[in-house]
């Protein structure tokens, strides 16, 4: 047991350009208290500007590195074989006329999708019917009816996407947060698959 040592690749992690990354950065070790200093403190990867935005780490890499340190010792691996580094790189700030011309577009452009479906599916005239049925008049713009009816279509946008701003309602994910989530994790997928073809490629060729 005491030669034995465990590790978990973490599944992503961030560093800065020529930030150094070492062991305890991009996995959790379990080892001997003699063996574990050295080990957290490993030198993996420094990040320079070459690696552009994304370095994967293999956990082949790693155990390679680590035998260096724990020749006698067992090391076995738990969770994913992989550890996707990614590279903060410092971006220019978004100007207030850009900022104010994306919002006017997803303003008005979201604006004339809704109204666009109501018309399709004759909102207003199954509204019209509803306020008569309801009051027995017969009104073209049914404002009683329209209004709130608005103010809860606001309202039930606000409690599908769990969000008022930058405020949460519950800690309940949002579907749109779901849906960036599994879109991350496809592309982290993507990532890991192409970065291991390229690295056969790289061994066949030598």
């Amino acid at each position: 047991m005491e030669n034995t040592i465990y590790i978990r690749m973490r599944h992503r992690v961030q560093a800065r350009v020529h930030e150094k990354v070492r062991l305890e950065d991009i996995a959790q070790i379990i080892a001997s208290e003699s063996a574990l200093p050295p080990l957290k403190n490993l030198l993996v990867h420094q990040v320079t500007e070459k690696d552009k935005s994304i370095v994967v780490i293999d956990v082949m890499q790693v155990i390679s590195l680590m035998t260096t340190l724990v020749k006698e010792s067992d090391i076995q691996t738990i969770g994913p074989a992989q550890t996707i580094i990614e590279v903060l790189i410092k971006e220019k700030g978004v100007s207030l006329p850009f900022f104010i011309l994306i919002w006017f577009l997803l303003f008005f452009g979201s604006a004339m999708g809704i109204m666009n479906f109501h018309d399709d599916v004759s909102m207003q005239s199954v509204q019209e019917k509803i306020y008569t049925i309801i009051t027995g008049k017969n009104v073209v713009k049914p404002l009683l009816f329209q209004i709130p009816y608005s103010i809860g279509l606001g309202l039930g946008m606000i409690l599908f996407f769990n969000h008022v701003f930058r405020k949460r309602i519950n800690e309940e994910p949002s579907p749109l947060e779901v849906e960036m989530f599994n879109y991350q994790q496809d592309i982290d997928n993507y990532v890991i698959i192409h970065e291991n073809k390229e690295s056969m490629k790289q061994l066949d060729h030598d």
